[in-house]
Parts: structure tokens; C-alpha cells; sequence
């Protein structure tokens, strides 16, 4: 009986047993055996061999200790502490500040309670508010880095060193929009500085450390790797984040992510919790983001960035696929400025920006960073998808201005006169040409003019895509309609061209802007 799951090499015993008469017969019986043997030897050999083997992927081994980067880092990164005057009514208990240690807030707690019962009166009394947070030294004179939340509105500043040593600091400007601020201390000692690193080289699964000072408690070393690049966090239109599940802390804003060869590649910024502590999702600004910034700074006291006067939007599949583009890429024009560098370089509303300066804009929040970081009153090239063609222009970049807020529109009473409906089922809605009545009961400007929406069909794509009572479509296939005939018109050439989607140009309240709609049937 064979053993389960075995099978014999070449034979049964009993198969030899006629042979046993003849020695010759047996030896010769016997080598032809070996021989078999050797032959599937060889073959399993071969077999082995012949399979093309795996890529290799050689994991780097994890440092056995930080230590010796540690010790050298750590001179370099410092504690900032600021305090500013707010006003509170007498009756109301202060806040315990998330970066506050939580002793130093109990042994405050008499005295305050004391405060408390000497004026319970509604009158606004002043009190200062300290808050910490961390940052790093850029320059052995002096200069040092840390975020601008850390140092906004406060009245004071101080810089604690590695040493203990304090140290006043003086604000040299912030960013807001990339949350970056620049200070700068006097002192005769030299002190430790950190270089920067390339953070375009800094790869997703790279190790790092994050050195900082979480509530309050000190230096405070954590490690760990690079979880994800460009990140998006809704911090601003220049965003590009890594997300690192080194530990990262209230009072940990402001300080240094380092490479494993102690350059600084991020700014810890910001954390995803529920709970406010570290639950391994930590934000740190880029250091080829806010390198430019704090160098404008220094030499400038603010940021100077690049403008060309266009508002953006993404790029969607059916959009991309209404005017023939191959994918979804790139920025389209929703609006362009008034004499600005776009208009002036003949870009107008329904461009797709497909590079600028040479730089790709695979996605609409490309194009803000790239053209920021653009020298000002340079000449570029700017690649953009026209009515099914790619074309080149060229534009001057200017300098980017602060500007308001746009006045409100007052509201206007509603009008009795009823208007023409027509109901463009390919798109699922109901329209009509812009009336008096309609301008007033929807507050259109007086230079607005196309059709109006006056019903949405709720399971149709214009729903889906957000398209509501009361926009106005002023263009199909960058077709300006201005009535219901223009309409049709178009909508029959995008069918005549076997367009699946069409591309529509849409003023919903004050903003204008580009929609894909899929055709329906």
C-alpha cells in the first residue's frame, strides 16, 4: 500500500521479478533505472532553473537607533512661547489651552477661582494667554522657522534653546496661506543650524523624525515614515502636505521633519484626531514649498508670488471627453481678470492649461502652486486646449495683489411676469431666455444674459452635478447661446459629432463656471 499523497519513482518491485532468471538482464534492468532516475533529476533540475526568477526588492533595515542623529539635531530645534492679551467677562472660567502643561494650569486654578468671586460683573476684563508651540534654526545668526499659527496676533515672543537658554524673538513676517512665519533672535553665540533637503526626492515608505515640543512637555523625539505625498488638506490653494505616521502633537506645530540624513524635508503643521493626540495621520509642509516663502521674507519682509488673473477649475471626464481631450487633465479658465497677464496674453474662458512654463498640470491645484512659484515678469509658455486643438501662448507673470471682499447684491422683490419654459430633455432641464422678471427674482447682474434653469430633473446628470434653479447657461460646446434655438443647435451638433457628454458654461450666483453633462439616451 502506498503511503497517501506518494507516488513510485519508476516502478513496483514485482515488475522486475521475470527478470530475476538473467544477471545480465538484471544489471542491464538496473542501470536503466539509474539512468531514469538521473534523467528526472536533471529535469527537476532544469524546471528549477528555467523559471525566471522574482524581482528582487531589498528592504532597507530600520536603524538600530536615532540616537547619533538625534544628538545632532536636536541643538537645532527650539520651543516657542507666546503671549497675548484677550479679553474675557469676569464671569467666565478660562479655557484650559491644549498646549499648556496640565500642572502649571492647576496650580493656577485658586488664583483664578479667586478672580472669579472679586468680579462676577459682565464687564470685559483683559488677561494674558500664553501658548507654545516648536520651530527650527535655519541660520546660525539667528534665524529661525516655525508656523504662522503659532505666532499669530501675539504680543510677545520668546524662544526657549536646547540649552534652556530664553531668547526674545522678532517677527520678520508670516504667510498665512501656507501657514509659514520667519523670526529672528540677537545673540553673540553661534548657533546650531539645520540644512534643508529636497523634499521632491523624499519618497512614500521613507523613514523620518519629527523633533518638537508636544504640550509643553520639552524636546520630544518620534519617528517614523512618510505615509503619503501632496496632500491636499484644505489649507489653502498652495497645499502639498506629506502625511507621516510619526507622532505628531498639540505643540508640535512649527518644528522639523528630517530625513535620515538630517535635512529638513517638512514642516509639521497639522494632525487629523478626534481626540486632539497623535493617531498616527500627522501633515508637514513641504520644504521645497516654504523654502521660496521664508526666502521672500527675509529679503522682502513678505511673500511675493506670480499671478496671471484667471480663476480655475477642474477637469472632468465628461467635460474632457464634450471637447475631445484625451483625458481629464489640466485647468480649465473659468473667468478670466480685466487686464490682467491672461487676458493681455489672449487666454480666454473655456482654456484648458496644459503646461505652464514647461511645467505638466496633470490637475487643476497644480496650476496655483506652479505659477506662484513663478519668478515675477517672466515671460512663459503657456500650453492650453482650444476647440479640439493644442495651441501655445505666451504671458507675462505679474505679481500677485491682496484684494476684498465683492460687495453683496441687495435682494430685489420678485416679479409677476411668468416666463417661457422649453425643456431640454438630452440635458434633463427646463429653461428660458434671461427676462426682466427673471433677473430680478434670481438677482442677475444686468450683463448676465443665456438661459435660465428653471427645473432640474432630479435623476438626471445636470442634478447630480450640482446645476440648480436659477443659473444661468450662457454657453454649450463653447457655443454662446443666448436663446433656446442656440441651444438645440448645439446640442444637434455635439449628437452630429457622437459626443456623449457636452461641456456647458454655468453662472450660478457670482461665480462662473465649466460642467460636463452626459447626454441623456
Amino acid at each position: 500500500m502506498q503511503s497517501p499523497g506518494k507516488q513510485p519513482l519508476i516502478g513496483s518491485i514485482p515488475g522486475l521479478l521475470p527478470f530475476l532468471a538473467s544477471p545480465l538482464v538484471i544489471i542491464r534492468e538496473l542501470f536503466s533505472v539509474f539512468k531514469k532516475l538521473c534523467l528526472a533529476g536533471v529535469m527537476t533540475v532544469a524546471a528549477v532553473v528555467a523559471v525566471p526568477p522574482a524581482a528582487v526588492v531589498e528592504a532597507r533595515t530600520p536603524p538600530e537607533s536615532f540616537a547619533d542623529l538625534t544628538e545632532k539635531l536636536a541643538p537645532a530645534v527650539v520651543n516657542i512661547s507666546t503671549t497675548q492679551t484677550v479679553e474675557r467677562k469676569g464671569n467666565e472660567m478660562d479655557d484650559l489651552d491644549p498646549s499648556e502643561p496640565l500642572e502649571e494650569w492647576f496650580k493656577d486654578f485658586e488664583r483664578r477661582q479667586q478672580d472669579e468671586d472679586d468680579d462676577r460683573s459682565s464687564k470685559p476684563r483683559k488677561r494674558k494667554q500664553t501658548s507654545l508651540g516648536s520651530g527650527f534654526i535655519i541660520d546660525k545668526t539667528g534665524y529661525i522657522v516655525t508656523n504662522n499659527h503659532v505666532v499669530e496676533d501675539a504680543d510677545k515672543i520668546s524662544v526657549t534653546l536646547y540649552d534652556d537658554t530664553v531668547l526674545d524673538a522678532k517677527l520678520v513676517g508670516r504667510d498665512e496661506k501656507v501657514d509659514i512665519a520667519l523670526l529672528k533672535v540677537n545673540t553673540t553665540r553661534e548657533l546650531t543650524a539645520v540644512p534643508w533637503g529636497n523634499s521632491d526626492k523624499t519618497r512614500v515608505g521613507d523613514w523620518v523624525l519629527a523633533i518638537g515640543n508636544p504640550f509643553g512637555l520639552g524636546g520630544t523625539v518620534t519617528s517614523g515614515i512618510i505615509s503619503a505625498r501632496a496632500r491636499d488638506i484644505s489649507a489653502g490653494q498652495y497645499d502639498d502636505f506629506f502625511q507621516t505616521d510619526a507622532a505628531i502633537n498639540r505643540g508640535n506645530s512649527g518644528g522639523p521633519l528630517f530625513n535620515m540624513d538630517g535635512e529638513v524635508i517638512g514642516v509639521n503643521t497639522a494632525i487629523f484626531s478626534p481626540s486632539g493626540a497623535s493617531v498616527g495621520v500627522g501633515f508637514a509642509a513641504a520644504a521645497n514649498l516654504v523654502k521660496p516663502v521664508l526666502n521672500d521674507i527675509k529679503q522682502h519682509g513678505r511673500t511675493r508670488r506670480g499671478w496671471i488673473g484667471v480663476q480655475i477649475q477642474s477637469v472632468s471626464p465628461e467635460m474632457a471627453e464634450s471637447i475631445g481631450l484625451d483625458k481629464a487633465r489640466g485647468a480649465m479658465i473659468a473667468e478670466v481678470a480685466p487686464d490682467g497677464p491672461a487676458q493681455k496674453a489672449g487666454l480666454g474662458m473655456g482654456d484648458i492649461i496644459l503646461s505652464f512654463d514647461g511645467k505638466p498640470v496633470d490637475k487643476m491645484r497644480a496650476l496655483p502652486r506652479i505659477v506662484a512659484e513663478t519668478p515675477i515678469d517672466k515671460n512663459v509658455d503657456v500650453v492650453i486646449w482650444r476647440k479640439g486643438k493644442q495651441q501655445t501662448v505666451k504671458a507675462k507673470v505679474a505679481e500677485l495683489k491682496d484684494t476684498g471682499p465683492t460687495a453683496a447684491v441687495a435682494s430685489v422683490s420678485d416679479d409677476k411676469v411668468q416666463p417661457q419654459k422649453t425643456e431640454l430633455t438630452d440635458l434633463g432641464l427646463t429653461v428660458s431666455p434671461v427676462t426682466e422678471g427673471l433677473r430680478k427674482r434670481y438677482q442677475l447682474d444686468d450683463g448676465v444674459n443665456g438661459l435660465v434653469v428653471l427645473d432640474v430633473d432630479d435623476d438626471g446628470d445636470a442634478a447630480s452635478k450640482g446645476i440648480r434653479r436659477g443659473d444661468v447657461i450662457d454657453e454649450i460646446q463653447q457655443i454662446s447661446v443666448q436663446s433656446v434655438d442656440d441651444a438645440k443647435m448645439a446640442l444637434a451638433k455635439a449628437k452630429q459629432d457622437k459626443r456623449k457628454s457636452v461641456l456647458l458654461r454655468v453662472l450660478s450666483g457670482k461665480k462662473i463656471g465649466f460642467v460636463g453633462i452626459k447626454l441623456a439616451g
